[in-house]
């Protein structure tokens, strides 16, 4: 494995929790934790209604993504693992998935693509394969393409 990364992993971008109910999650992460809601986003591809919190201001700003699924018999089933993903700045994303797939990490399906808050992202799959033998070890990691100001405050 090469050691000269053309990337570096900043930091924290996001914890998305999922349940069968937000109600439920935002009782204790919005009401008594006091995150605020920033945002929903809502996809039947990704079978998710999410409410996007935010921790902390600035670009260190720290995601909490309170997630439900649309159908519960549907997958992805974002509520049947409670610490559904843990998302990461990164300051190249094209790079990084390149090099990681060069040396073995699986990625989930979809490749690149915007995300629930609108940054570049891409999943490293949790489980490796024959082909691609890295993965999350059953933690689904996100990439997440860093802005400027992140990648100023960070880096």
């Amino acid at each position: 494995m090469s050691q000269n990364k053309p990337f570096r992993i900043l930091g924290i971008q996001q914890v998305a929790i999922g349940g069968p109910s937000k109600d439920k999650l935002r009782s204790l992460w919005v009401d008594m934790l006091g995150l605020q809601v920033k945002s929903t986003f809502v996809s039947e591809r990704e079978n998710v209604d999410e409410d996007i919190c935010a921790l902390g201001t600035g670009p260190t700003q720290v995601e909490v993504d309170l997630m439900q699924p649309l159908d519960p018999e549907k997958k992805p089933a974002v509520h049947t693992t409670p610490l559904n993903h843990i998302g990461l700045w990164v300051d190249d994303l094209p790079k990084a998935v390149d090099w990681m797939m060069a040396n073995g990490v699986r990625f989930a399906p979809g490749g690149i693509r915007k995300g629930a808050a609108g940054f570049d992202i891409t999943f490293i799959h949790p489980k490796g394969n024959d082909e691609f033998p890295v993965g999350g070890e059953g933690v689904l990691i996100e990439l997440v393409q860093a802005p400027l100001e992140v990648i100023a405050a960070l880096g």
